[in-house]
């Protein structure tokens, strides 16, 4: 054996046992198997690219030491609230409103698996695009008198961005505290000046688990995905829309950018602005007084709101059992509209056997989407829906961004999770769960306005698509649990 020859089987051979021992590890972590399988069907058709992708976003950190660190908000006064509604609403005697009562397993999963309490009397407006979000919010932030607290995934340097940092510093200046968390990879081009014009202004600034080398590994893959804002501890913002121009203007490819986000004014505030106190202690290490920022409102009548946040650091995947739940329950109709359809398999077995079962379910996913192989693995699910009698629709007004779920007129849910995997299990999410008719069919009525843009798939035209596409599905599919 030349030496040549020796150096290659010494390579091949070390890369074999680096190939076993991420298999076995992949197998003792006890994963979802179709995830286990995908990744390593990857290793094995992409040498050396397939370990590096298996390091940089495989690896299983979920509630490991970095998200020890992350304490949830569990005040005696938050347990309290949880315990008296678990009895009263088991004990039937909580509320008398129907949408409560119809909800029950909803409601009471969500107090046993997201330690949040159901918040009454809440003032709810829908806002439907950016121009109408962002000048509420532009709106809401020029009356703030104590404190701003701003949380967001994307945060770009262009006018959206810049007359959002305009706002943020004239207050600052004015004496109100404001508080701001970005995602590092979401805002992987936000400039140096950007962020010293808010901290010179006296705004803080905070990232959220930075991509650094050599400890970007066990942080990469586990994104700060929530839309948060809280003004003054009594209205606050969340949805699907962060801030950059796109969310206004839409995109030269994806046309109008279609979006749906939430003003909240109430008792719902409270729970946004637990979770942001929380997001802060984990990223600054300081505890905000909670007595400071959780102000009274006046609301008297309102809707009935449960804020579920989800992400590595939580116990149960909240978000996602909250949707299986509605789902399983349904009776009349399932609306969805979101950007990336790649549920997990009991999520889509629950819509399947809810057609199946006569539930009217209907699913808008973009005509094009900003992801191309996110796109093909959406796709990819279209078949079996249609088979168990779910229709597809195909959205062509621009990009639906929407991450809205509808149910028989009496619960809904907005929020910045999508219905796919990396929502459900590795980002940090936020959804409004909301009881109450008037506004879920208002949401409903919008989603069908919605439809008259949207094509729906009919099987004559899906089985005559061109075969590459079915080959771009089918590749798509197998990288869906790593996507």
């Amino acid at each position: 054996m030349s030496a040549v020859d020796l150096i290659l089987w010494c390579i091949s051979s070390v890369y074999s046992v680096i190939i076993a021992v991420t298999v076995i590890t992949l197998i003792v972590d006890k994963r979802d198997p179709v995830k286990t399988l995908s990744w390593v069907v990857v290793m094995i058709m992409l040498p050396v690219a397939g370990i590096l992708l298996y390091v940089m976003f495989g690896q299983n950190f979920r509630k490991r030491k970095i998200f020890r660190l992350k304490s949830r908000f569990n005040s005696d006064r938050i347990d309290s609230i949880i315990a008296r509604q678990l009895y009263s609403v088991n004990s039937q005697l909580a509320d008398n409103r129907r949408e409560i009562a119809v909800n029950r397993d909803v409601v009471t999963l969500m107090l046993n698996a997201g330690r949040t309490p159901v918040t009454y009397n809440n003032d709810i407006r829908i806002l439907n695009d950016g121009v109408e979000t962002f000048e509420t919010i532009f709106a809401d932030l020029e009356r703030a008198r104590h404190s701003i607290h701003v949380e967001s995934y994307i945060i770009k340097d262009d006018n959206l961005g810049r007359a959002f940092a305009d706002i943020l510093c004239r207050k600052a200046s004015e004496g109100v505290e404001v508080r701001l968390i970005y995602d590092s990879l979401g805002c992987f081009d936000m400039t140096k000046s950007y962020v010293a014009r808010l901290r010179k202004a006296g705004v803080e600034v905070a990232e959220f688990m930075p991509v650094m080398f050599p400890h970007f590994t066990s942080k990469i893959n586990y994104r700060n995905h929530r839309k948060i804002i809280v003004i003054d501890g009594a209205v606050s913002f969340t949805g699907g829309l962060n801030v950059a121009d796109k969310y206004i203007h839409g995109t030269r490819k994806l046309g109008r950018w279609r979006d749906t986000h939430l003003r909240i004014y109430g008792k719902a505030s409270h729970t946004l602005q637990a979770i942001f106190i929380n997001d802060w202690h984990f990223v600054r290490g300081v505890q905000l007084d909670e007595a400071l920022y959780f102000a009274k409102t006046e609301q008297k009548e309102g809707v009935a709101v449960q804020i579920a946040a989800s992400g590595p650091d939580s116990d149960w995947a909240s978000i996602m059992q909250g949707y299986f739940s509605a789902i399983t329950k349904a009776e009349k109709h399932i609306y969805i509209s979101t950007p990336y359809f790649l549920p997990n398999e009991a999520l889509l077995t629950a819509v399947k056997v809810a057609s199946l079962g006569g539930t009217d379910v209907r699913v808008m996913i973009p005509y094009r989407s900003d992801s191309k192989t996110v796109y093909w693995a959406t796709r990819s699910y279209v078949s079996e829906l249609m088979d168990a009698g779910v229709k597809i629709y195909l959205y062509h007004g621009g990009f639906n961004h929407s991450k809205l779920l509808m149910i028989d007129s009496c619960l809904s849910s907005v929020g910045s999770a999508n219905m796919d995997v990396r929502s459900f299990e590795d980002n940090f999410e936020v959804s409004a769960m909301i009881y109450d008719a008037p506004k879920t069919i208002e949401l409903e009525k919008r989603f069908l306005e919605d439809l008259e843009q949207a094509v729906l798939i009919r099987r004559a035209d899906w089985d005559t698509r061109p075969l590459r596409h079915r080959f771009y599905e089918a590749f798509a599919r197998l990288l869906s649990p790593l996507l």
